[in-house]
């Protein structure tokens, strides 16, 4: 890439910063309880906005030689992707919410720093393929916010994130190797966990999960 191009780019992106600014005071000015659909609209396009800034300035990064898998990395310690295993269950937390599923949204903003969060881990820790397996994404939702923003499991992007984690621990995604579960918490932050584990466990783990666990949950 070019001087020239280069400028194109980052005049570019200075444009997109103008215009989040332009969103979040829109935000900032709008009355959430009088206004709550034009506040989750104004909230989303000032969040897509930010998503696709930081991918046009990752690529950036990377048209100056800087090595793609150590920024990963760092992003994805940077967005508090965190990683564990206990008792062969594997464990994934994400920050904010998963997309709604219709939302023009770049996906790489998350996927790519898990992917190589995924990477990372698997170089590091023994874990064997799941092959009759149930998946089950936890939707956190903070507590202090209306419940107006809780979303049917059809409305969110799951797939996205499966195709993700799949060829690192999974068999097969497919129903007749993987079981999805859903459901959804109230707790202090918005976040989303991710739980892999045997068919076998699932019982268990379910069992010690539902005292926490609302009534808003969805096997398949």
């Amino acid at each position: 890439m070019d001087q020239t191009q280069l400028l194109q780019r980052i005049i570019g992106i200075e444009d997109s910063l103008d215009k989040l600014k332009n969103s979040v005071y829109a935000m900032k000015t709008t009355d959430l309880q009088k206004y709550p659909t034009n506040y989750e609209e104004l909230s989303t396009d000032a969040a897509l906005r930010a998503e696709r800034i930081a991918c046009q300035l990752r690529n950036l990064i990377y048209a100056t030689g800087f090595c793609k898998a150590n920024y990963m990395n760092k992003a994805a310690k940077v967005h508090g992707i965190q990683i564990t295993s206990e008792e062969n269950i594997l464990t994934i937390r994400l920050p904010g919410l998963l997309p709604k599923r219709k939302a023009h949204v770049n996906t790489s903003f998350i996927n790519e720093p898990l992917h190589y969060a995924l990477k990372e881990y698997l170089e590091h820790n023994a874990l064997p393929l799941f092959e009759n397996c149930v998946v089950c994404f936890i939707q956190i939702y903070d507590e202090r916010l209306p419940l107006r923003r809780i979303r049917d499991y059809d409305n969110l992007e799951f797939k996205q994130i499966l195709d993700t984690i799949s060829p690192f621990v999974l068999q097969d995604d497919n129903g007749l190797f993987c079981d999805s579960y859903h459901t959804t918490k109230l707790e202090s932050a918005d976040y989303t966990s991710i739980h892999i584990m045997d068919k076998a466990m699932f019982p268990k783990w379910l069992k010690l999960q539902k005292n926490s666990l609302s009534d808003l949950s969805e096997i398949s």
